[in-house]
């Protein structure tokens, strides 16, 4: 980890109670517009199904939007989950967005259904379709680089369009060893949803991605993690924000799923379980001041040994979110 700390964005369209889903979704798109104003490396979008706390659910169309009220930042897929659709078909989405923003177009892919198994089926009736994420992945990076596909394979030949002198930058995302070592063997650049698992098995998947890396798409390995991280003008206030996702982490355990709560309403009584969760859960949290996120977040990029980490940040408020990444932006100096 050096000085030259790169910082970028992952949102996820979260529901807010009381407020209309597709006001959130028109947050996403101003916020992305603010991440390049305050100096952000790149913003991407997360894909989730019938959940009912997310409403990101077509990063590529969200994209779009993005793409097209902007001119510098990196826009991206955090990620597209391939098993769900046509390879072939997701190279050519990409490839129109290359067009659109050229030389700016993340394609993060990533494993996991992002929904329940129902969902799921009705994205893709074949549930066995992971199974050959492997070689969709093979594929997806000959169409998205307009390579040849090995010979006998029905789509030697076929090209996604449209081509241009540049090509969407696909990434592996995973928050286990298995999408470490694919990026690995492919040369991809890796990233690992630290969010998801609060750390665990971050350390031992981008150990493992750096001892498996071949040369491929990339000559030498490229890293990111993405943490949650929540920034207030003071600690206290950081942690009164807090509350809405604390509140949401813990009735997820239980298979309860809802839009984000206001911090004042967000709190109930938590039974001897919940609380142990709970304590353990804001022992790992990221959250304070900006000075105090700062210094925190240096230190996980120097334990994982990293130069890019891509901040989540869940707010009952979108003023809030913002502010933490304005408070951010300036504590790191990005502008």
């Amino acid at each position: 980890m050096t000085a030259a700390l790169r910082l970028s964005v992952l949102d996820q369209s979260v529901a807010r109670a009381g407020r209309p889903h597709d006001e959130s979704i028109r947050h996403t798109v101003a916020l992305a517009q603010a991440c390049e104003a305050l100096g952000y490396q790149r913003f991407w979008l997360s894909e989730h199904h019938a959940l009912p706390t997310l409403v990101g659910t077509a990063p590529e169309v969200l994209m779009a939007a993005i793409a097209a009220r902007t001119s510098r930042i990196r826009i991206g897929s955090a990620g597209v989950m391939l098993p769900h659709y046509s390879p072939f078909k997701v190279a050519e989405q990409f490839r129109v967005l290359d067009a659109l923003a050229p030389g700016r177009i993340d394609l993060g892919v990533g494993r996991a259904p992002g929904s329940d198994q129902r969902t799921a089926r009705l994205l893709n009736p074949d549930l066995g379709a992971a199974a050959n994420f492997p070689q969709q992945v093979l594929e997806l990076k000959a169409w998205v680089n307009g390579e040849d596909l090995p010979p006998g394979h029905p789509g030697q030949g076929v090209r996604a369009l449209p081509m241009a002198a540049t090509a969407p930058q696909l990434w592996m995302l995973g928050s286990s060893g298995y999408g470490a070592q694919l990026a690995g063997h492919y040369g991809l650049p890796y990233a690992f949803a630290h969010f998801i698992t609060d750390g665990e098995g971050c350390k031992s998947a981008l150990d493992l991605y750096r001892a498996t890396f071949r040369p491929g798409v990339l000559e030498r390995p490229t890293t990111a993690v993405c943490l949650s991280a929540l920034a207030a003008e003071t600690e206290e206030q950081a942690w009164h924000l807090f509350r809405s996702r604390e509140r949401a982490r813990i009735d997820r355990r239980s298979g309860k799923f809802g839009p984000l709560l206001p911090p004042a309403e967000a709190a109930r009584p938590y039974d001897p379980g919940e609380q142990a969760e709970l304590a353990l859960l804001r022992e790992r949290a990221i959250v304070g001041s900006a000075r105090q996120v700062r210094d925190k977040l240096l230190a996980r990029a120097a334990q994982y040994e990293v130069d890019e980490l891509v901040i989540v940040t869940w707010a009952w408020d979108p003023a809030a979110q913002r502010r933490s990444y304005e408070l951010l932006a300036g504590a790191f100096e990005l502008a």
